[in-house]
């Protein structure tokens, strides 16, 4: 081995064989054991979706044509436990809540998550407090957040009690018990709740808008509702598609907040689709029935969600220039 120590000298170094470096590795005998796995190391958790999650939910859709009670036989009844959802005015107004929850949560907690998202997005010092007290609500549990909105809206609670401090003892009403006011005392509750959620979500949209296109957009004459609308809107629809997507599958599916405040009442005001499932199956034991009444809510949250994804699609996907 040669090496070559100044421009004009040379010397010449033997290395023994012992002491050279080589790239080359000891071939030990047979294959690494992740070598034999290739797919079937997935096969136990492919099984357990497979059981778990659509073998279930098939099984489900088949009883949806029966009526099986939960017990011994059954008997294939075709379409008459739709039928019967369809024609009983009840459901029917249970339909309705579930859609008036469901749209009326996700426009409101996106309405208020975007706005407290560009509050406290980047001009305010107490912004890290403020975030954490706005998703506080996130992470309680919603039957513990109902059981504290019951307190607040009792006849003897805090909000009358506030009313009548004011001087307005008309508005004083029954909150939980009234058939108009109910509906209305779970929507408040749940939009409490999720606020904070669909907030964090336009919180990771904004932080990826530049400040440099904004005031650039500032320069040209831009108003603030012309930055919004031409600089912030595009850069934040990935978020809005997600948060709408989760808020409308989220309110279709309410169901704590519902057991807890009001049970369905009064007089079944504010039963939901998810209310009368559990009811039906489970306290009336007609599993047929109950499977008939999951099947349609879960029909209605599919189709909610395709057509939001396709309503909130990138339009600019797709376009030839």
């Amino acid at each position: 081995m040669t090496v070559t120590i100044e421009k004009d000298s040379t010397r010449t170094l033997t290395v023994p064989p012992k002491a050279r470096r080589t790239s080359q590795r000891p071939v030990r005998g047979g294959k690494p054991l992740i070598s034999y796995g290739k797919w079937w190391w997935a096969l136990p958790a492919i099984i357990l979706v497979l059981g778990v999650q659509y073998a279930a939910t098939l099984t489900g859709g088949f009883f949806a044509f029966t009526n099986w009670t939960g017990l011994g036989s059954f008997e294939i009844t075709g379409f008459d436990n739709f039928a019967t959802i369809f024609a009983d005015p009840q459901l029917l107004g249970a339909v309705w809540n579930t859609l008036f929850l469901a749209f009326g949560s996700v426009i409101i907690t996106n309405v208020l998550g975007l706005l407290f998202a560009l509050a406290i997005n980047r001009t305010l010092k107490t912004r890290y407090i403020l975030r954490t007290l706005l998703f506080m609500p996130v992470v309680l549990s919603p039957l513990a957040v109902a059981y504290v909105w019951k307190f607040i809206f009792q006849f003897n609670g805090p909000l009358n009690g506030f009313l009548g401090a004011i001087g307005l003892e008309e508005l004083q009403k029954t909150w939980l018990a009234d058939p108009t006011w109910s509906i209305w005392a779970i929507l408040i509750t749940v939009v409490w709740q999720q606020t904070g959620f669909t907030m964090v979500i336009y919180l990771a949209g904004l932080a990826s808008v530049p400040v440099e296109v904004e005031e650039a957009a500032a320069l040209d004459g831009a108003g603030v509702w012309g930055r919004f609308r031409h600089v912030v809107v595009p850069a934040i629809r990935p978020s809005i598609a997600i948060a709408t997507t989760l808020g409308l599958i989220q309110g279709l599916r309410i169901f704590d907040q519902i057991l807890a405040l009001t049970g369905g009442g009064p007089a079944g005001a504010t039963e939901t689709l998810a209310t009368e499932v559990y009811k039906n199956a489970f306290s009336l034991g007609q599993f047929g029935f109950g499977s008939a009444l999951a099947l349609v809510l879960t029909v209605i949250i599919l189709a909610f969600a395709i057509l939001q994804q396709y309503v909130t699609r990138d339009r600019e996907v797709g376009k030839v220039s």
